[in-house]
């Protein structure tokens, strides 16, 4: 490689010589930059200060303008299980209702814009609950007394039904959504222990009291004029009374043991302080939300004496009120009863631990505690925040990761096997709320893990870093629930990411080109584009001005595909809009580009647990196709022998009927429109290649064979690609399908050879 700024041994530059030379330096300064971090030229320009972002993200400057999942209604009465629904939802309901009544296009014109006002209001930072948020947007609307606006507003009005609190995405949204969901699951669980209690007390009371009127004390002068009352028994002999009902009374009384079981029976039901009836006595009712597990921990331990005198209260009252309590049969078996604690059954009647924990904070021994606590077999719900994917290495010299904490975290807690672990960025909460009701519901310990995006160093709003987190993989989705199955398949779902089976999702940036012609192009999402969002990471990029673009820059998913050894040839590259939304493009350096392949590698593993491209079932696909082919090929073979000997009476036969057999045509080849892309399906080797480029283009059939689903799903240019890198060379690009594709003259004449 010829040193920077060094002349040619044979004299001066000719006009070409020093365009290359300039060239040469240029990508000599961006593999200095890729390899060390450092820019050693004006060729390259610093991205601090610059209000950049990911091109993907160029369309949600302004989320206020948008309908999405936020922000959203806790609501304050469940509906059918749901326990938030975004405001969006709620707005649609209502436009569903309207639509059947007169000026219903007026209405929901006005109805959309009290809900953009709304989401303005929450974005600033404004809370309470919808139906206050509600009036003060129809006041900033409203312009008079007689604005059909008000008039919208107001009948729209009269139809909400839902009501609770508004929350934006935002660092509070994750503890306030689970913990609300959790309330009201303890509040159904309160109800109906509470209505169990009550049955069993009520008719532990009416033993007593029927033991009590045959008694003698209730049977004296005193106690019977106490029950008629004065004014109605002044008339009536209470002595004579007395006398009489004691003759004619039943003399079987209740046992000494069984009166004071069941005296002790009720007061340990009326005086529980675990799910009290609200204003019953017995001091202030017990609280199970935490903010740290050696609280939880500490206040488990020292109710569980209680608990389980509660517990078995229940269970021998269940039989008192049945009249299957055998003193000679029961005593022994309850004198031991909760010596091992209490089991999973027992527990499921009991309020559910809610522990909050920051990621942050998450040090030895706090650490040590949270597994102990979700290994203790307690139905503990334990939610831990990150804030912060970045995390610095004890080491120093910059060296950091991303979201190894969580991913170390969730892993040991699915170790565990039982407990239901469910990992989420809060951007996705809201979809994923069906998943959070199950983990809560679950009998056991259950984790939740989630991202709120609230700590990158950026303009971007907490939704945005939270969506772009999960796209990029660096804090993917996926749930553990134990109770789904016995097997990984039916426990473990990867489902709810984009785009499951690819390394990084693909979307279309559409843009305007520089000779303002309508332009696309196919760009995955990854890990360095979710990084090229937080300003702390700027220092490991560096700005190409556009007249030094050339064909040595890539992106960074096409550099992770190819694992290059020595000096670099390509450079990796992110596409970023400036604050005017005009496009450019950034070179990485090798740090981001290391933990980018950690990030897809850490993907992998889940794809795997997922049931994508998993290794084994993979091998033993190609173990059964190796097995097939030989079958056919030994098939092949006896049918060859078998068909010899016919071969050779048929040259014996007579020249005629020889003749005859070589006129009979061959079975004509169907024929294919040569402009059409196809794929010779049965020799496909399923090797991958074409369906991790373009999923929705390319698919298998049933033999786990390509064909193309979709040809209108993606560009020539990936059609040209899928066929040069087909191992067996069975894809046939066709002609382009858009004229208006950039590029085509070059990969008309890439693909002529597979036409």
């Amino acid at each position: 490689m010829r040193r920077a700024g060094a002349m040619p041994a044979n004299g001066p530059y000719t006009p070409n010589q020093q365009s290359e030379s300039i060239m040469h330096s240029d990508f000599q300064a961006q593999v200095a930059f890729h390899l060390t971090g450092t820019r050693r030229s004006d060729g390259l320009e610093a991205v601090e200060g610059l209000d950049q972002r990911p091109a993907l993200l160029a369309p949600y400057r302004d989320l206020t303008s948008l309908r999405y999942d936020f922000p959203v209604v806790l609501l304050r009465k469940p509906a059918e299980g749901a326990f938030a629904r975004s405001l969006s939802g709620i707005i649609d309901d209502l436009l569903k209702e309207i639509a059947k009544v007169q000026d219903a296009d007026r209405i929901g014109k006005h109805l959309l814009r009290l809900e953009q006002e709304i989401r303005t209001l929450a974005a600033r930072g404004e809370s309470g609950a919808l139906s206050a948020l509600w009036d003060k947007a129809a006041a900033a609307l409203v312009k008079g007394p007689n604005d059909l606006i008000k008039d919208s507003l107001g009948r729209a009005r009269a139809l909400l039904q839902a009501d609770g609190e508004v929350l934006d995405c935002g660092k509070a949204l994750p503890e306030r959504l689970i913990a609300h969901a959790w309330r009201g699951l303890q509040q159904r669980k309160a109800e109906a222990f509470r209505a169990e209690v009550d049955r069993l007390s009520l008719k532990l009371s009416d033993i007593l009291k029927a033991d009590f009127v045959r008694s003698p004390a209730g049977l004296s002068a005193e106690n019977l004029r106490a029950s008629v009352g004065e004014d109605q028994g002044k008339d009536i002999d209470f002595e004579m009374m007395s006398r009489l009902l004691t003759k004619v009374a039943p003399k079987v009384a209740l046992p000494e043991s069984r009166r004071r079981r069941l005296q002790w029976l009720l007061s340990a039901l009326e005086s529980q302080r675990f799910l009290p009836r609200p204003g019953a006595g017995g001091g202030e009712p017990l609280g199970f939300s935490f903010d740290n597990c050696e609280a939880a921990l500490d206040a488990y331990r020292e109710r569980l004496p209680k608990a389980i005198e509660l517990a078995k209260a229940i269970a021998i009252a269940r039989l008192e009120t049945q009249g299957e309590y055998d003193e000679l049969k029961h005593d022994p078996l309850f004198a031991e009863f909760g010596a091992r604690g209490l089991d999973a059954e027992e527990l499921a009647a009991f309020p559910d631990y809610f522990v909050c924990l920051n990621a942050a904070n998450l040090q030895e021994p706090e650490n040590a505690r949270l597994m102990e606590i979700l290994s203790a077999g307690l139905p503990v719900k334990v939610l831990v925040q990150t804030d912060d994917l970045r995390e610095d290495s004890p080491v120093g010299n910059g060296h950091f990761s991303i979201g190894l904490r969580s991913a170390q975290l969730t892993g040991m807690a699915m170790g565990q096997n039982d407990i239901y672990v469910l990992q989420s960025s809060a951007s996705n909460l809201v979809q994923y709320s069906g998943r959070v009701g199950s983990a809560l519901n679950y009998s056991g310990a259950a984790l939740f893990s989630v991202f709120s995006g609230a700590a990158a160093k950026t303009d971007l709003p907490p939704y945005l870093i939270a969506a772009a987190a999960m796209e990029s993989r660096a804090f993917p989705a996926f749930a553990y629930d134990p109770s789904a199955g016995a097997d990984w398949a039916s426990r473990f779902s990867i489902a709810d990411n984009p785009q499951a089976e690819a390394d990084w999702p693909v979307a279309s940036l559409a843009y305007e080109d520089e000779d303002h012609q309508r332009a696309s192009e196919e760009i995955a999402f990854t890990l360095v584009d979710f990084l090229a969002c937080d300003r702390r990471f700027d220092a490991h990029f560096a700005r190409v001005p556009r007249a030094k673009w050339n064909g040595s820059l890539v992106s960074v998913s096409e550099c992770l595909a190819s694992q290059s050894k020595g000096m670099p040839d390509r450079i990796p590259s992110v596409l970023v809009v400036d604050a005017d939304n005009v496009l450019q493009r950034n070179i990485v350096d090798g740090q981001l580009i290391r933990e980018a392949r950690r990030c897809r590698d850490n993907w992998h593993s889940l794809q795997e647990l997922g049931g994508i491209h998993n290794s084994h079932a993979q091998a033993l696909l190609a173990r059964e196709k190796k097995a097939w082919e030989e079958i056919a090929q030994r098939e092949a073979e006896s049918r060859a022998k078998a068909a010899k000997p016919v071969a050779e009476a048929q040259t014996s036969a007579p020249a005629s009927a020889t003749q005859a057999a070589e006129a009979a045509p061959a079975p004509a080849e169907p024929e294919r429109d040569p402009d059409m892309a196809y794929i010779e399906t049965a020799r496909c080797s399923t090797c991958n290649e074409c369906t991790l480029l373009n999923n929705k283009m390319f698919a298998y059939n049933d033999n786990q064979q390509a064909y193309i689903k979709d040809p209108d799903a993606g560009t020539f240019r990936q059609m040209v690609e899928a066929a040069e890198s087909c191992q067996v060379s069975v894809i046939h690009p066709g002609k382009p399908r858009n004229p208006n594709e950039p590029g085509l003259e070059e990969l008309i004449k890439r693909a002529e050879p597979f036409q």
